[in-house]
């Protein structure tokens, strides 16, 4: 079946490429395409800070609809695709590493671990049924085996003049040695000035966990996310207006949001879950599954039947060879474990929930992402 109106992740023009350029720029050595307009951006000066400040969820679509002519689309460099799936997992860890989802095996929210024997939610590290922390695991998976080296580290190590500095909510796992914790995107732009007046070059990553929090909360066409951008768009500008000249400013998002039309959950489709050897996986609106090799036929005839119109199903030699959503570099050896033999992408305003009859899954979100649509999967490059 052809699905009309998706976005497909292009690694030739998406969100790797704004951090390829300004690895490149310090002298990093990487194998992935940079963005041609920002290196001619950074090729123009030498500029003692380079500030890049990532406001989750802020899709391409969002900005537009909110504030078309504002100060985010006059500073407005590029519309780029986010990489695959079109969430904070998998976008911020390419922002962090460098490097692709195939690279890193950072995929979706929910990865099945066999080290374990449950899935866990990535960043936070808890099961992802229970939500709970795991009780005194034997190894620490996220140190021995989806570990990866930062940019912040990378850079210093290649251009050992520039100071990298992380800042971010206290939540968020420390990825570089100099870390600040920032709550807010008022704490978030004070911080932001401190680092900025110390004395040689730096580069400074910022991330804000909204609008995405707020998305989420309210929806992409709520009073709530309007009035959130707008605030942020005229307080990166004052913070423009306020701070040095040799300071270049680069403002971006790791994905874009859509609203939630309807949610399924597959404890309703017996026949379905038949076809199993264990619960789906990744996140709601992009999932993978387990299917018992001599149900394959019946497991694609039941799930079409059902999602066709609101999910492509593909499997997984298509979805990491043919279309090569996960990028390409060195496939990351627990890639094999993470994705099961079929795939489900949403292409429609449908989710599907990620629960067993041992706990109920997640509430339902007014707006998600990690689907093909081009309001989830494109996302501004704004330079000031």
């Amino acid at each position: 079946m052809e699905y009309k109106d998706i976005v497909m992740p292009d690694y030739n023009h998406c969100i790797l490429g704004t951090i390829t350029s300004i690895l490149k720029h310090y002298n990093v050595p990487t194998n992935h395409k940079s963005s041609e307009k920002l290196d001619k951006v950074l090729n123009e000066r030498n500029y003692k800070n380079i500030l890049f400040l990532v406001l989750d969820g802020m899709g391409e679509h969002i900005l537009n609809d909110i504030s078309k002519d504002g100060f985010f689309n006059d500073h407005k460099m590029d519309c780029v695709t986010s990489v695959y799936p079109s969430t904070t997992t998998a976008a911020m860890t390419a922002y962090y590493s460098g490097k692709t989802p195939y690279e890193t095996a950072w995929i979706a929210w929910s990865q099945y671990f066999k080290e374990y024997g449950r899935a866990l939610d990535m960043f936070s590290h808890n099961e992802s049924y229970y939500r709970e922390p795991l009780k005194k695991p034997m190894m620490d998976v996220f140190k021995k085996v989806v570990n990866y080296e930062s940019v912040y580290d990378r850079i210093e190590t290649a251009s050992p003049n520039v100071k990298a500095f992380e800042i971010g909510p206290e939540y968020a796992e420390r990825r570089g040695k100099r870390r600040i914790i920032a709550d807010n995107l008022d704490e978030l732009i004070s911080s932001i000035k401190d680092v900025h007046t110390m004395p040689g070059e730096k580069f400074i990553l910022a991330y804000c966990d909204n609008p995405d929090s707020i998305l989420h909360k309210y929806g992409t066409d709520s009073e709530e996310a309007k009035k959130y951008i707008l605030d942020a768009e005229e307080k990166v500008k004052k913070l423009s207006e306020e701070i040095s000249e040799d300071t270049l400013i680069i403002v971006s998002a790791d994905h874009g949001h859509k609203n939630i039309e309807k949610a399924y959950t597959l404890l309703d489709y017996p026949e379905i879950q038949e076809c199993l050897i264990m619960p789906a996986s990744l996140e709601s609106r992009v999932l993978t599954f387990w299917v018992k090799e001599d149900m394959r036929k019946e497991f694609e005839e039941r799930f079409n039947k059902v999602f066709k119109d609101e999910f492509w199903l593909m499997t997984k030699e298509d979805f990491l060879d043919k279309y090569k959503f996960l990028g390409t570099g060195k496939k990351h050896y627990k890639i094999d474990d993470f994705i099961g033999n079929y795939m489900a992408l949403s292409v429609s305003g449908s989710m599907i929930r990620l629960e067993t009859f041992l706990a109920e899954g997640k509430p339902v979100k007014k707006s998600t992402h990690c689907g093909l649509s081009k309001e989830e999967m494109e996302v501004p490059v704004i330079v000031i």
